[in-house]
């Protein structure tokens, strides 16, 4: 354990005990240092670490303070226990019909999978795609075709080496938004009829993008803090004909479940020895709570069997669609994949990009946005605690914008989808993320938006629909 996780534990003991109390201001980081010889960069990383969990917050000029928790803290989800093998899948009717709901903007985006589009600089990315259109040289018209934009796969690949991966920009692929790059994915190393593993539950877009490919599925158990269960991978793969894993290991989507650095090591290590490969669908990594980012899956990828796919669409510019692959020994097969069906990606947008990379303050934006998202998820949860009856679960994040919550069995997650919706207010029932439509009285909420008054009182009125249904 590290120096500042252990001052941050040591530090939430006290908070519970009740030795220090809502309202109390903590020791300044000078103080901290004196006290237990450390240095100010680790106390400073145990109080972020106490800030993204919830139970500390900063006051502008004053310190910090043990935040007010307004209710009692919920337990967590226990391991999900997905019946049955390998499923056909028949599920994208049911997903489109849910997903109407949430585009509606009178509608409170409790169920929305976006977070709110003001938390990201477009307008300065907008002056960035309007230099590159003026100033765009006709040939890169045809020298940006896949891979990619030479200058934006540098940056990546720079990202990745401050990750600690060595990943050459020649194995990454320009794509067009993440999901385009899981469909290519999932296309360069599977045929109609194989077989994947995925999540327990799982993101919906991986489930339509499986069922339009005309593969089954073999859904593995997670935990909703720790991510996916390494025994019961092992045995799926000792057992079925498994041709990839489509998983997400950073703050997954539903459950914000981050696997641990050891644990990420073995599941790697696991897939080379049976030769399969892993789909790492890892939109959420660069909204980590903590100081620290999760370890990159391509520094622990030796044989190349990692492809890892990501975009910009939820850490900086939503609707530029602009995903990438870094595909391993896979990039020959994505890079023929990616011609023979988009041909291409935008071309000025992928030049914006890059140049934002290089001379936007793309490392202060983050900042930012894992500041107000860490704030977010705090006020979403003291909410939560405050109006949903005895019997709710739920599992704090690290990072992400989801919160995932387990109502009392007696709850209908469908129902009270539509019950909400008539109130005006979106949520994500749990059914839509499992091939097997299961997850019955489970809901997904978005905390990518301020909790102001119109949002406290959409979760008010949740509680109070949960509360009816147990009454009934």
């Amino acid at each position: 354990m590290t120096l500042y996780h252990d001052l941050a534990d040591k530090t939430a003991a006290l908070i519970a005990d009740g030795v220090l109390r809502p309202g109390d201001r903590l020791p300044s980081v000078r103080q901290t240092c004196r006290i237990h010889g450390i240095a100010p960069v680790t106390v400073t990383q145990a109080y972020h670490l106490l800030e993204s969990r919830g139970l500390i917050e900063a006051r502008p000029k004053s310190g910090y303070f043990v935040r007010a928790r307004l209710g009692q803290r919920l337990p967590e989800p226990e391991m999900t226990r997905p019946v049955g093998h390998s499923t056909q899948l028949e599920v994208s009717d049911f997903i489109f019909e849910i997903l109407d709901s949430v585009k509606d903007p009178a509608v409170v985006p409790l169920g929305s999978s976006f977070p709110s589009p003001w938390l990201y600089p477009l307008d300065k990315l907008g002056r960035f795609l309007a230099a590159a259109a003026r100033h765009l040289d006709p040939l890169s018209t045809v020298t940006d075709l896949p891979p990619g934009n030479d200058e934006l796969r540098r940056q990546l690949s720079l990202r990745y080496l401050a990750h600690g991966a060595n990943v050459s920009p020649q194995e990454i692929v320009i794509t067009s938004g993440a999901m385009e790059g899981l469909n290519l994915c999932l296309q360069a190393v599977t045929r109609p009829g194989d077989l994947i593993a995925i999540e327990s539950p799982t993101f919906y877009a991986g489930l339509q993008a499986s069922e339009r490919l005309g593969l089954k599925v073999i859904e593995i158990p997670t935990h909703p803090r720790e991510g996916i269960n390494l025994m019961a991978l092992e045995d799926a793969l000792r057992h079925h004909p498994i041709k990839a894993c489509l998983f997400m290991l950073n703050f997954a989507n539903p459950t914000g479940s981050l696997v641990p650095d050891a644990r990420r090591r073995a599941l790697v290590e696991l897939l080379d020895r049976h030769d399969v490969p892993l789909i790492e669908d890892d939109v959420y990594a660069e909204l980590h709570f903590g100081p620290q980012a999760p370890l990159c899956s391509k520094a622990v990828d030796p044989n190349g069997r990692v492809m890892h796919v990501s975009s910009f669409s939820k850490c900086l510019a939503p609707g530029y669609r602009i995903g990438w692959v870094a595909a391993g020994r896979y990039a020959g097969l994505i890079q023929r994949q990616k011609l023979s069906t988009s041909l291409a990606t935008t071309v000025p947008v992928q030049i914006a990009m890059a140049d934002y990379l290089k001379q936007g303050g793309y490392e202060n934006h983050l900042r930012h946005l894992r500041r107000v998202l860490a704030t977010q998820e705090a006020a979403l949860v003291d909410a939560v605690e405050t109006h949903f009856p005895e019997g709710t679960r739920l599992a704090r994040p690290l990072g992400g914008y989801f919160l995932w919550l387990e109502l009392p069995r007696k709850v209908d997650a469908l129902l009270l989808h539509r019950q909400a919706l008539a109130q005006g207010i979106s949520i994500a029932p749990g059914p839509i993320f499992s091939a097997k439509r299961e997850f019955g009285n489970c809901i997904r909420l978005n905390f990518g938006h301020p909790l102001e008054t119109r949002q406290q009182e959409a979760v008010a009125t949740l509680g109070r629909l949960v509360a009816t249904q147990l009454q009934a």
